[in-house]
């Protein structure tokens, strides 16, 4: 990103075209709203902090680098914090009424939740690699383990999904 103004303008700039792309992400990392928009946030925090000298190189990588890095500190130091278990009621209010607002809602619901059952470091590597388009030697770059980590943890993530039997029941309803 060239410095066309100030480092306020710039980095302005930067939030307003990038966050909702970054909050995309961290709500399909963690699997929670609130909890995306408070680690994209942190992120951005961080990143203003050091804008100066992020800005030339990339800075969209370079944050959400600190959104995974937050998610997975986070995940390290609060295992009893509250943990995401979907919007099952809202669904089931939807499928009593016969409204179905999005034809994709049970898709998204059901991947949601194949997700969730996923380790972190698995719901991680999924993310990266089919969400953000990263080659696995990115993937393991960004999260700071061996390609083969990253393959192994690929390979048990994408059985888990084939053999997600909420991934079945959407897959039967189409």
């Amino acid at each position: 990103m060239a410095a066309t103004g100030s480092r306020d303008d710039d980095f302005t700039a930067f939030v307003l075209a990038r966050s909702a792309r970054l909050v995309h992400f961290a709500r399909v990392l963690c699997g929670d709203a609130g909890l995306a928009e408070d680690l994209v946030q942190t992120a951005l925090e961080k990143a203003y902090l050091r804008w100066d000298r992020i800005e030339m190189a990339d800075p969209f990588a370079y944050v959400r680098q600190a959104v995974v890095n937050q998610h997975l500190s986070w995940v390290r130091r609060r295992p009893w914090r509250e943990r995401p278990t979907g919007d099952a009621a809202e669904l089931d209010l939807l499928l009593e009424a016969e409204v179905d607002p999005s034809g994709g809602v049970h898709r998204r619901v059901a991947v949601g939740a194949a997700l969730a059952a996923l380790s972190r470091r698995e719901r991680a590597v999924v993310v990266l690699r089919y969400l953000e388009d990263l080659t696995e030697r990115e993937t393991a770059a960004v999260l700071g383990v061996a390609i083969g980590t990253v393959k192994s943890a690929n390979a048990r993530a994408l059985d888990k999904l084939r053999a997600a039997p909420e991934l079945s029941a959407v897959g039967e309803r189409a």
